[in-house]
């Protein structure tokens, strides 16, 4: 306790956007992870946005809010050929959860970008 007030914690789980309650958290989960690793290939190519964008097909305001997290109304497959533009194969594989674990999941595993 500091300053005479008390902060009460609570664990989080794995997944912000369930955390704060959002609606369709795994799609919002699974698209910041596809953005984060667009933006790390960004950074290790040397790509601004105008770059990036036109290699991507849209217009730099639109990429600019995927960038901010804003990412409604852009589905993941639309993420996925982005990240097809920047040239990056795409793979999806399927295999059973392990037995330990409740709940079966969905990431995005990526390789580290090479630097240019």
């Amino acid at each position: 306790m500091e300053n005479g007030v008390s902060i009460e914690m609570t664990p989080g789980s794995d997944n912000i956007f369930a955390d704060i309650g959002l609606p369709e958290a795994d799609d919002h989960k699974l698209k910041a992870q596809i953005v984060i690793h667009m933006k790390l290939l960004m950074d290790a190519e040397g790509l601004n946005q105008a770059e990036a964008a036109r290699r991507m097909n849209i217009a730099q305001p639109n990429l600019s809010k995927l960038l901010r997290g804003q990412f409604r109304g852009v589905s993941i497959a639309k993420l996925l050929f982005m990240l097809n533009a920047l040239g990056q194969d795409v793979e999806i594989r399927v295999k059973p959860k392990p037995a330990r674990r409740g709940v079966a999941r969905t990431q995005v595993k990526a390789q580290k970008p090479a630097a240019a």
